[in-house]
């Protein structure tokens, strides 16, 4: 039976006023950012005043975590709210690794659109088919790897962005603000391949003489830095992190002027804003593991209305928890919801109960780097299944030729951080570590007996994990 038409307009016009009440939403994702470097995190030397402002404005998420800390299968969960191993994005989505999500996956933007969203991307991408994850407006394609693209000047990304924000339309915008900041940066060979190849040189991490429209550059003393504990405290360390400052205190300053076009055009008030990076720092030991420098990331958010401020918040959040959570703030009804996560909208200004644990997967990052592992973490102890525990660890490609690497092996260091090299490059199949009293997740118990309870409990939890999100890796604990 069809409806009438003044019937259909008037649905039509009913829903045009919910969409208008829902918030603006900005989610700015970051590329190869951790803790380590935010000013609202800890760090006293480097300068983000527009990320600790927005802290400040907002709560501040001290046990966040990505699922997998490689860039599009990270990206393809925060866009989708499922995990890359049932999404489809096992790993990188550009040239040759061609991984992409199943077409019947229906992503947040996709989502939103339906329910009354105007969508807009800008800056790096890098998850596909475009289908699946399809924005209204595309303000900028962005590419994996690309200086030529716009993710490393975010002053432009924020220009840019105007019209969306500053747009007459009374429905809501959701806006993906993508930087590469703080992504190292590379060169391509003869055969238009990447390499991050400059020893001995430091990686200038998208840093250049000539610098960027709107940003005044800070620029860091190697000797004054911090370097984590899981990296080694070298010449050659130190150097590359006072460039990876650098390129944090560039997106932070994009991030200002974002947020003061925001206010300018009064649309501040009702805009949700999140903060997150799809994995942590571009060095061994922390991007592509999960590891905690790999998997614990920022996580800042600001809501509408937001009355108490400078708020921290100790729950466990998974990046499978932004769309659900991004979903629950637009209205839309989650009761129905395959997604995996869960929506954290009433712990970013009251409390959460029983958030105390996440799982994590990770399958490749380049298509040559095959080593899926599986991982639970709870308040005290994190698990790993190392699925392909019999292969060695495979460095990616800007982790193997960062000077910071290379001049350990160079100079024969023992020791890369609290690890060995050897440690690093081969583990063993389960991995597990007492997080409060080994944060630095050095000191193995899975074989320890007084650990043999703990252990199989978090393996059964893990097993059943799989069982619930259909990973099709959940055989390899029987064949292999």
């Amino acid at each position: 039976m069809k409806l009438p038409l003044l019937l259909l307009s008037t649905f039509a016009f009913l829903s045009a006023v919910a969409a208008a009440k829902s918030p603006n939403i900005v989610l700015i994702v970051s590329d190869d950012h951790g803790t380590d470097a935010l000013g609202c995190y800890g760090n006293p030397i480097i300068k983000t005043p527009a990320l600790d402002s927005l802290a400040a404005d907002g709560t501040l998420f001290t046990d966040a975590n990505c699922t997998t800390a490689s860039c599009s299968p990270s990206r393809s969960v925060i866009l989708s709210g499922l995990h890359n191993h049932s999404n489809g994005m096992y790993g990188l989505q550009h040239t040759f690794h061609h991984y992409q999500s199943f077409d019947e996956v229906e992503s947040l933007p996709v989502t939103l659109s339906k329910n009354g969203y105007r969508t807009a991307r800008i800056g790096k991408f890098h998850v596909a088919p475009e289908a699946v994850y399809k924005f209204d407006t595309v303000l900028s394609a962005g590419a994996a790897n690309d200086p030529k693209t716009i993710g490393r000047s975010p002053y432009e990304m924020s220009e840019e962005s105007r019209p969306v924000i500053e747009s007459d339309d009374q429905r809501p915008f959701f806006l993906f603000y993508a930087t590469d900041d703080p992504h190292r940066s590379n060169a391509f060979t003869a055969d238009g391949l990447p390499t991050f190849d400059t020893y001995p040189e430091p990686n200038d991490f998208g840093n250049r003489d000539d610098g960027y429209p709107g940003i005044n550059p800070v620029v860091y003393d190697p000797a004054k830095v911090i370097v984590p504990p899981f990296l080694p405290d070298t010449p050659a360390c130190r150097a590359e992190i006072a460039q990876y400052y650098q390129s944090v205190s560039r997106l932070d300053e994009g991030i200002g002027h974002l947020i003061d076009i925001l206010k300018k055009s009064g649309k501040y008030d009702n805009t949700l804003i999140l903060y997150i990076s799809d994995n942590g720092v571009a060095f061994a030991g922390a991007k592509t593991t999960l590891y905690e420098p790999g998997m614990r990331l920022p996580l800042i958010v600001r809501e509408p209305g937001q009355k108490k401020k400078g708020r921290t918040q100790d729950a466990m959040i998974s990046w499978v928890d932004l769309a659900p959570t991004l979903l629950d703030y637009a209205g839309v009804d989650l009761s129905e919801s395959a997604l995996h996560g869960r929506s954290f909208k009433k712990g970013v200004s009251g409390k959460l109960k029983n958030w105390d644990h996440i799982f994590a997967s990770h399958t490749n990052h380049e298509a040559t780097m095959y080593y899926p592992m599986r991982v639970i973490k709870n308040r005290q102890y994190k698990l790993i299944f190392n699925i392909a525990h019999g292969l060695e660890f495979p460095l990616a490609k800007d982790l193997l030729q960062s000077p910071t690497w290379v001049s350990m092996q160079k100079n024969g260091l023992k020791l890369y951080g609290k690890r060995t090299p050897e440690a690093l490059l081969h583990r063993p199949r389960i991995e597990l570590y007492d997080l409060q009293a080994d944060p630095h997740e050095v000191v193995n118990l899975s074989e320890n007996p007084e650990y043999a309870k703990i252990r199989d409990s978090m393996i059964a939890q893990l097993k059943e994990f799989q069982a619930d999100t259909r990973d099709p890796w959940g055989i390899k604990w029987e064949r292999e």
